[in-house]
């Protein structure tokens, strides 16, 4: 499928009020073969907007450095995934550690177990990756860990999330004892209310790592099932079952429009104190589709971008 192109253009309006405070520096989320099909970056998103590049497991190394070598050669803030799960040893980790800094300007990772089911080799979770110490030797000053609002299933198979916070709890330790700033990204969710009740959990539970709460871009309802059940999105997927159950809706994009509406609200009558930082967007319907839909909400690149 061919991805829409933007061209440069004078935004028609800017976003203001509190939705525009909400996505306010948001973050997208590409791969290397869906960035390969976009021309230029610059005509989608907002210059130094952070992009997190997915290593899905057996992408080549080679096409995830060069995915981050042009992104920062067009003026955007690489990411990428670092993997647990899909490093067969400390060589490895070692040696990807040291061409995304060198050959491609990289100083940020988002650091996470990783989908595989078994591990290629002695790691399986990212507090085994932060702990080598070879991020902060390459000169890294930003790392993301991964969060679940809704639990997750391959960490606490018995539906409780008491694994998912232990781990929580011991990043935000090793925020406090190094120089990294860290932040966790979660995983994309469908309901406002029980979200914002899990990171409000979490910052009593003294974990105050800054939250970037993952959603959904705009997309075909059966492509966001899909994608939730494979990612075990939980109790938030009733949202989905909802809107499936309506007929007249099936041919329609679900877009995040309530999710973040409610959010923004939420936010306004939280000012100071709104435990949520910022919005990850993962354009399951592809990248043009939800920079399209951000520019109609006068999130668009700019003239002088």
């Amino acid at each position: 499928m061919g991805l829409l192109q933007f061209g440069r253009r004078e935004t028609a309006r800017q976003a203001s009020g509190p939705l525009a405070a909400l996505l306010h520096g948001y973050s997208i989320e590409v791969m290397p073969r869906t960035a390969a099909q976009v021309a230029d970056f610059r005509s989608l998103l907002p210059q130094g907007t952070r992009v997190y590049i997915a290593h899905l497991d057996g992408t080549p190394i080679d096409d995830m450095v060069a995915t981050a070598a042009r992104l920062r050669a067009e003026g955007f803030a690489p990411m990428p995934h670092i993997p647990a799960r899909s490093i067969p040893d400390r060589a490895t980790l070692e040696d990807w550690i040291a061409r995304y800094s060198g050959e491609a300007g990289v100083r940020a990772a988002l650091v996470l177990a990783g989908g595989r089911a078994s591990p290629a080799g002695a790691f399986h979770s990212s507090m085994q990756l932060l702990e080598t110490g070879l991020f902060d030797r390459a000169g890294f000053t930003r790392l993301h860990v991964a969060g679940h609002p809704e639990g997750s299933r391959d960490i606490d198979p018995d539906g409780s999330d008491r694994l998912v916070a232990e781990a929580l709890a011991w990043k935000q330790a090793f925020s406090e004892r190094t120089d990294a700033a860290m932040s966790i990204v979660t995983q994309f969710a469908f309901e406002a209310a029980p979200v914002i009740a899990w990171a409000d959990r979490l910052r009593a539970e003294g974990i105050g790592l800054p939250i970037h709460l993952g959603v959904a871009g705009p997309a075909k309802l059966q492509t966001l099932v899909k994608f939730a059940v494979s990612c075990g999105v939980g109790p938030s997927l009733k949202v989905l079952q909802r809107r499936a159950r309506d007929v007249s809706k099936l041919v329609l994009p679900f877009t995040p429009d309530e999710l973040l509406a409610d959010l923004a609200a939420a936010a306004a009558r939280r000012p100071g104190d709104f435990p949520i930082a910022g919005v990850h967007f993962f354009p399951l319907g592809g990248i043009a589709t939800n920079a399209a839909w951000l520019a109609e909400r006068g999130l668009a690149p700019t003239p002088e971008n």
